[in-house]
């Protein structure tokens, strides 16, 4: 009986991946742990660990990205310095909200990649030289996420 029950989940997972999702919860909720389809359970799980960190990842790069404008594209910083302030300060809010001590310990390792990839992008939005922007990261991790900081 759990094997036809893991057989139909796995044909499931192929054809309608939300309600595997259903039924996968709902075996969990029973408690019935043999007819669970472990190897997509494994695969879902590592799916969201990776969902999380990028977007993780990806809300740092920006809080990164729009504090390199404000400190350093002078030519447009009185017309977006406003808009610049609150998308660090809304992105900050966002990554706040998603961190965990994982999450946190992870960008932390990462931080210097996580810089060169916004450097790029703010040297290609802006057109200023490599040699007008730090090399590394000039910003601690908790400055970047310190959300009552002065901008």
């Amino acid at each position: 009986m759990a094997n036809d029950i893991t057989n139909q989940l796995k044909t499931l997972y192929e054809v309608d991946n939300y309600l595997w999702l259903q039924e996968t919860i709902n075996l969990l909720k029973n408690q019935n742990w043999q007819g669970l389809d472990i190897e997509n359970l494994i695969e879902e799980l590592e799916s969201l660990a990776r969902r999380d960190l990028n977007k993780a990842r990806s809300l740092l790069r920006q809080i990164i990205i729009h504090l390199l404008f404000l400190q350093f594209w002078t030519e447009e910083y009185e017309r977006n310095y406003r808009h610049w302030q609150g998308e660090v300060t809304a992105f900050q809010a966002d990554l706040n909200d998603h961190l965990t001590t994982t999450l946190k310990n992870k960008l932390n390792q990462e931080l210097e990649s996580i810089y060169q990839t916004a450097l790029k992008i703010v040297l290609q939005k802006t057109g200023l030289s490599a040699n007008q922007l730090p090399e590394n990261c000039p910003y601690s991790l908790e400055k970047l996420l310190d959300i009552s900081n002065d901008k």
